[in-house]
């Protein structure tokens, strides 16, 4: 007997949406089942693999090494299912009509624009609707099919597939800035500069979170200027109007041209990855996993470049 032909598909797909939520609890949600029967699930399955896939305690989950790499070949392999039986699925139902998400500006520059040309030849008969905004919503009260975030702001009851590894935060600023300033050597003389304040979709401002190693702290930073779009910060930081608080993904092209530059990388904080997520409880247009087939691949791609 191969070892296939010891293990429940079903049990795979119980350790994959652990994976994807981050918790047992979350994966009970999403699957509809109670906590128990997850946590058995996974106990069935490392017993019949004979390997820990995952490392457990009363506050976190973490995968193993094994399980890190049998999620992603699951990843892979469920895609692979999914596309077959969207084959198959019925004109109508459907894989015809508009596809409609719901995203946030940095998203839509990172993932949407790049992927977008890509998915038009995939799916050509797709009207594909991208409302970008940074209030958080109810995608499935104001009728979308799916929407992005960072992981950690997902619903608990949504289904949520990571698109991305995890983000890097850093602070950046111009040249002119850094020339007519203290250099920065510790995160205590933050106090001393001006700082670009981060507006998020709900008003409220946004607290710098920098670490060093695994230990990291939130900061209130000083600053006269908020603003609540990320182009127009990147833009105010480019002028000289002080440090800012970005993705660095999202100011590769400025880091590269030198308009801008990083301040204290030793503290650059690991944020949660980008998800689409979207609810279990409706039929899911047969598109988005393409659009989502279409994101990783790319973002997995740059990773290596």
């Amino acid at each position: 007997m191969s070892i296939f032909d010891r293990v429940d598909l079903t049990d795979l797909r119980v350790f994959l949406t652990i994976m994807r939520t981050g918790s047992f609890k979350g994966a009970a949600i999403q699957l509809g089942l109670t906590p128990s029967a997850v946590s058995h699930a996974m106990r069935r399955l490392e017993e019949r693999l004979a390997v820990k896939l995952l490392n457990r305690s009363s506050r976190a989950v973490s995968a193993t090494d094994v399980g890190r790499d049998l999620a992603q070949r699951l990843e892979l392999g469920f895609d692979k299912i999914g596309d077959a039986l969207a084959e198959i699925d019925a004109p109508g139902s459907g894989r015809y009509g508009e596809l409609r998400i719901n995203v946030f500006s940095d998203a839509a520059h990172l993932l949407i624009a790049p992927a977008m040309p890509e998915f038009a030849r995939a799916c050509p008969e797709v009207r594909l609707t991208v409302v970008v905004e940074d209030r958080p919503i109810d995608i499935v009260a104001e009728g979308y099919d799916a929407g992005i975030r960072y992981g950690h702001y997902v619903p608990e009851d949504m289904i949520a597939v990571p698109l991305s590894g995890a983000l890097r935060w850093v602070i950046a600023a111009a040249p002119c800035y850094l020339e007519q300033h203290a250099p920065l050597t510790h995160t205590d003389q933050l106090a001393s500069h001006t700082c670009l304040q981060l507006l998020l979709g709900d008003n409220s401002s946004y607290k710098w979170e920098l670490g060093r190693g695994r230990a990291k702290t939130r900061i209130r930073v000083p600053g006269a200027i908020t603003i609540n779009d990320t182009a127009t910060t990147i833009a105010a930081a480019k002028a000289g109007m002080g440090l800012a608080y970005l993705l660095e993904q999202r100011i590769a092209a400025e880091l590269e041209e030198g308009s801008l530059r990083i301040v204290l990388p030793e503290y650059a904080a690991k944020g949660a990855p980008f998800h689409m997520y979207y609810s279990s409880r409706r039929h899911n247009h047969p598109a988005l996993r393409t659009l989502m087939n279409i994101i990783r691949t790319q973002q997995s791609l740059a990773r290596l470049r």
